[in-house]
């Protein structure tokens, strides 16, 4: 039985080799294999990383920009307000200028505006009492031979200035008209006074 068991041992034994052969060779090939497909995650996570930084990086890029933009935005409406604040301001101090200089800048008006010299001028109540006569004389000197202005007993709603008016035509010289036709040609220089 000696010679059986050799053989079965060495059967078993060469058998065990082979199990070991194959054993050793698959987990070369399992390890090949993983190693493959580790390379390959590892490409496709880089890849995936790359494009996810690169998204990143350009909703940044938008973001920013939109954020600049939004500052810009902000920046011109503040600006606007300041502008519309020197305006108001140029209006509040026409209202409030002493009684002598506003009827010098009336009847000047008054005097340029006039086309025949027979127009009627039109104030507030309140500065049709208060400047009204004043301006009608002093407009009339400037004027000279020309010079027959009167004074309208009509008043209207206004914060300053006149309304010369020649029957059907009238030339709208209040505080508020003139001040928005400056306002047309002045903002930029305004701003530019402003913040340059």
């Amino acid at each position: 039985m000696d010679g059986i068991e050799k053989i079965i041992d060495r059967i078993s034994s060469d058998a065990q080799r082979e199990i070991d052969d194959v054993l050793a060779a698959a987990q070369a090939e399992a390890e090949k294999i993983t190693a493959k497909y580790q390379a390959q995650a590892k490409a496709e996570a880089d890849d995936i990383l790359a494009r996810g930084e690169k998204a990143a990086a350009e909703r940044g890029e938008r973001l920013a920009s939109v954020a600049q933009l939004e500052c810009r935005k902000e920046v011109l409406r503040a600006k606007q307000e300041v502008v519309e604040e020197a305006f108001q301001l140029a209006m509040k101090k026409l209202t409030q200028l002493p009684q002598e200089k506003c009827v010098a800048l009336l009847a000047d008006l008054a005097a340029q505006a006039a086309s025949k010299g027979t127009e009627a001028l039109i104030f507030s109540a309140a500065d049709r009492a208060r400047l009204g006569k004043a301006v009608v004389v002093a407009a009339n000197e400037k004027l000279g031979d020309k010079g027959q202005l009167t004074l309208s007993q009509e008043t209207r709603p206004m914060q300053g200035g006149f309304i010369l008016s020649d029957g059907v035509v009238e030339v709208n010289c209040t505080f508020e008209t003139l001040v928005r036709l400056q306002r047309n040609t002045l903002s930029t220089q305004v701003a530019d006074v402003l913040f340059g």
